[in-house]
């Protein structure tokens, strides 16, 4: 097999045969949850806490919690079954199942689909716009990575209208929450900050990484901090640390600056001495 392999009902499928129903809950309704992890040379990074916010927001939908077990085992047979990549996105997908047309589940065990694709190195610099559309930190679904991801969508395509790669919301209140598929960080007086969980942002596996090994604050943002920030980066699964040189009209240093080079280093550094960075107990 080459490029994307599936995984899929707990055995490996050639990706034009892999089939899941057109009634299954994650394709009617949205009913589903998600990981994108990324592998360097055929390793995943930091899976044990993918898996863990895997099974937090499946516990958040009412969904049983997945077989780690299983999905580690996907995980591996479609890196092994795409050959070498020098860096990759593994996607794990998690749905409600076969379900009635309509928003209640049906009594079909749940759907689980690994794949896997080759990802580009990211630049080390991008561009962000804000948008007018919020987050709702009260929500049912806030801070639970879902497969709903049409605003994403809608945001993200106003993003790369205006040239820039990612989109920021604020919240219901006006304050700094995310991006639709990062988090974002500003670099106050020489500090670090990045908006608290309360605001209803995901809780990003490199933002806790980056949290962690920078000594970066978890703050009450408002959102016309992005005019006054003295740097500003964003932090994803496959950006890791990336440095913002624009935000709406406001021209940053056209390189990272020497905070966000400092915490582009140590993640760097860190994740290479520790692919798999398990989170703290207590």
């Amino acid at each position: 097999m080459n490029g994307t392999a599936i995984w899929l009902d707990g055995r490996l499928w050639e990706r034009d045969d892999a089939q899941v129903s057109v009634l299954d809950h994650g394709l009617t309704v949205g009913d589903g949850v998600f990981e994108t992890v990324k592998a360097v040379a055929g390793e995943p990074f930091a899976l044990t806490r993918h898996l863990d916010r895997l099974a937090a927001s499946a516990r958040g939908l009412g969904l049983p919690e997945p077989d780690r077990d299983e999905v580690r085992r996907g995980c591996a047979a479609v890196l092994e079954a795409a050959g070498p990549l020098p860096l990759a996105r593994l996607r794990i997908t998690y749905t409600g199942g076969l379900s009635p047309l309509g928003s209640e589940r049906g009594d079909a065990a749940p759907t689980l689909v690994v794949a896997v694709g080759e990802a580009p190195r990211r630049p080390d610099t991008t561009a962000a716009v804000t948008v007018p559309w919020v987050r709702n930190e009260r929500g049912a679904v806030s801070g639970l990575k879902t497969t709903s991801y049409a605003e994403n969508v809608v945001a993200l395509a106003r993003a790369r209208e205006q040239g820039a790669s990612e989109a920021l919301f604020a919240n219901t209140v006006g304050r700094l929450c995310e991006g639709t598929g990062s988090n974002v960080f500003v670099v106050l007086e020489g500090q670090i900050h990045t908006p608290a969980l309360a605001s209803g942002c995901l809780a990003g596996i490199t933002r806790a990484l980056t949290v962690e090994w920078t000594g970066a604050h978890e703050s009450d943002l408002p959102l016309d901090v992005l005019r006054r920030a003295e740097e500003i980066f964003l932090t994803s699964t496959l950006r890791d640390v990336q440095a913002v040189h624009r935000v709406d009209g406001r021209e940053l240093a056209p390189e990272p600056g020497p905070v966000t080079a400092k915490a582009m280093r140590i993640f760097a550094e860190r994740a290479a001495a520790d692919p798999d960075p398990v989170a703290p107990r207590g």
